[in-house]
């Protein structure tokens, strides 16, 4: 009986998988930006004698010519020999540029190519994407061939994707001259991603659409847009709310790269397959939302083409999500990394059943993500109303020692999520919500106190979350002359502290000046006969 029933149930899911599936594709999702390529078909062969007999096979589609590494020059095309010196690559199709030997030196030169062949034993260019125009062969024959073939097609104009949009108004990398968040930069494996100081920059014919950036980006300041975040959240609630209503049971989303190797064949019945250009251009935003809209497990199916420097990342934003469901009283292994090869095994880590969200994913990262979380957090049976979490984590608090504090508020021009803000009235204030709060570490980096430090965790009740606190305060410092309100007392007791032994602070009057606004600080030192060197009617002392 039980087996009739199970058949009955597959039967039914894999009818509802279908129409499901069907519902995702018919989504319209906004379509982005495009990247130009020109390639007029230069190429650089590089490599010994197998490079000089390699090029003459590619004379009738392209323009070869031979960067020697070792051996002898022979005829066929044009050679030059590296003869000892570094070489150096730089660029992308129809834009490389190949610097040979030491800028400066006589014996340096430069090579404009539009593509690039490498057949050195191991890659000159050891980045996990490498970027359009460069390949490499290692020798084999057949893969040499193939090369051959791929390469003679890449004359005239290409073009690809734009990935990502960036908002340096959010980003965390750095402010006043201090540098914190790196997490873009060293996630990236197409090494597209550079820093200018406070910002970086990404260059847009060396991104390969890897995503992690994205993933890893603690603000949303760099958003994947092939596709939104929002469309890909509408794709995944109406992939989800058809196979419901189509009487589906217990899905399964398996997100998986469709540059990477098919997934298996005769998936399990219940699993939907949502592919996505890059495995890591998902990130907890789509997890999380994905099991808020009522699917019962996440697989991210791992074909074997993540770069070491993106396994790394997500395995860290996978310990992430799972200490944050784990505190939720939800099983942590819910969403998962899986091989192909073990794709299928399932176990223990099924979420409940639960009321399927509805919301859309209008709105930036943390926004999404939040809204997932307060919709799980309210149907959680045995949740905390707090989640530790570990080091780096992109949420947390922050405290400040309030002996130490000044008020400066060098901590507030800084904070990139404005989650440190100042007070709104007179009297001098630094505020706090936590919400906003990114845990780059630019207030503690900035403070000149060293009077703040974060903590990473995540506060489950959306009131706590959003509610502004007051960190430390103190009343108004005001002009010892007019009265007026113009600093605090600890700044005014630490700048006397500090400039009491100044040559120019020698006197009580000039250090009393300290305790004077602005305006009646002028007004002091032209009435200072010492402070302006002469009398007051300007005669210079002789």
């Amino acid at each position: 009986m039980s087996d009739s029933i199970t058949r009955s149930q597959t039967v039914v899911n894999r009818k509802a998988r279908e129409q499901a599936l069907q519902a995702l594709q018919a989504v319209t999702v906004e379509p982005t930006s495009l990247v130009n390529y020109q390639s007029r078909g230069r190429i650089a062969v590089i490599g010994d004698q197998l490079a000089q007999e390699i090029a003459p096979r590619l004379n009738e589609r392209l323009s070869p010519i031979v960067i020697l590494t070792r051996g002898a020059e022979e005829p066929g095309a044009p050679v030059v020999p590296l003869g000892g010196r570094e070489l150096r690559i730089e660029g992308y199709l129809g834009a490389f540029k190949l610097a040979l030997g030491e800028a400066g030196r006589a014996n340096a030169e430069t090579l404009a190519v539009d593509l690039i062949l490498d057949l050195s034993p191991q890659p000159l260019l050891d980045r996990g994407m490498t970027p359009p125009g460069y390949y490499h062969s290692s020798g084999e024959e057949d893969q040499i061939a193939a090369v051959i073939e791929e390469v003679a097609q890449m004359t005239g104009s290409f073009e690809k994707p734009r990935y990502f949009d960036y908002d340096p108004s959010i980003c965390a990398h750095g402010r006043s001259g201090k540098q914190a968040c790196t997490r873009c930069l060293d996630a990236c494996p197409a090494d597209a991603i550079t820093s200018l100081g406070e910002t970086i920059e990404v260059n847009s014919y060396l991104c390969q659409g890897g995503g992690a950036c994205a993933s890893v980006c603690p603000s949303g300041a760099i958003r994947y847009v092939f596709p939104s975040l929002k469309d890909g959240l509408q794709r995944l609630r109406r992939l989800l709310q058809v196979y419901r209503e189509q009487g589906g049971g217990s899905p399964v989303v398996v997100f998986h790269a469709a540059s990477d190797d098919p997934l298996p064949d005769r998936l399990p019945s219940h699993y939907l397959p949502v592919a996505v250009e890059e495995l890591a251009s998902v990130g907890m935003d789509s997890w999380l939302s994905a099991l808020a809209y009522g699917a019962s497990r996440v697989v991210l199916a791992d074909g074997g083409g993540m770069p070491p420097k993106v396994a790394r990342a997500m395995r860290e934003q996978l310990t992430l999500a799972g200490e944050i469901l784990g505190a939720m009283g939800y099983p942590q292994t819910a969403i998962r990394l899986a091989t192909h090869q073990n794709l299928h095994q399932e176990g223990a880590g099924a979420m409940p059943g639960i009321e399927a969200a509805a919301y859309s994913g209008i709105g930036g990262k943390r926004q999404s993500i939040y809204f997932a979380l307060d919709h799980l957090f309210a149907q959680a049976e045995r949740a905390k109303p707090m989640a530790s979490l570990s080091a780096g984590a992109p949420f947390g608090t922050v405290y400040v020692e309030q002996k130490a504090c000044t008020l400066c508020l060098s901590c507030v021009g800084a904070c990139p999520g404005k989650a440190l803000q100042s007070g709104d009235g007179e009297l001098p204030q630094l505020r706090f919500l936590e919400a906003n709060c990114l845990q780059c570490g630019l207030c503690t980096r900035t403070c000149p106190e060293d009077a703040i430090w974060i903590t990473p965790r995540l506060l489950f009740e959306a009131e706590s979350r959003n509610r502004l606190r007051t960190l430390h305060e103190e009343q108004p410092f005001r002009c010892t002359a007019c009265g007026k309100p113009f600093a605090t007392r600890s700044v005014i007791e630490k700048m006397r502290s500090k400039l009491k032994d100044h040559y120019m602070f020698q006197s009580e009057r000039a250090l009393k000046r300290l305790t004077l606004c602005d305006a009646c600080r002028v007004v002091d030192i032209v009435q200072d006969q010492e402070a302006m060197g002469g009398d007051v009617d300007g005669r210079l002392r002789q």
